[in-house]
């Protein structure tokens, strides 16, 4: 379920490791996705053009053209999980890190008023 899913990008972002490159790495990857959906518009457009469908020749046609959406449609679906995936770990990323920030602020204060 949803927590599998988290898991595995837990695990994903320990392999990758790497601070500010992997940041950008991800951004780049989510945009990538994004612009998968686009690219499968156009693929579904293009299997269901008439010229497509002429080109298949005659029988069976409509059979192959709903073979070929249903494989573009996974094709989209897995890049769509992927891109959730890496939403998720930008975003508890982002989190940690105003964690650590905010606990620095905390620690410098309690210093301050030591001194």
């Amino acid at each position: 379920g949803e927590e599998e899913l988290q898991e595995a990008c837990a695990r994903q972002a320990l392999q990758r490791g790497g601070g500010g490159r992997r940041e950008r790495l991800l951004r780049a990857d989510v945009g990538q996705a994004g612009g998968g959906l686009e690219s499968f518009k156009s693929q579904v457009l293009r299997a269901c053009s008439p010229e497509a469908v002429g080109a298949a020749g005659g029988g069976g046609t409509e059979q192959q053209v709903i073979e070929k959406v249903r494989q573009i449609s996974e094709e989209s679906h897995q890049s769509h999980e992927r891109e959730k995936c890496l939403q998720e770990e930008l975003g508890s990323r982002l989190s940690k890190e105003k964690e650590v920030s905010e606990s620095v602020e905390v620690f410098k204060k309690s210093l301050q008023e030591l001194q």
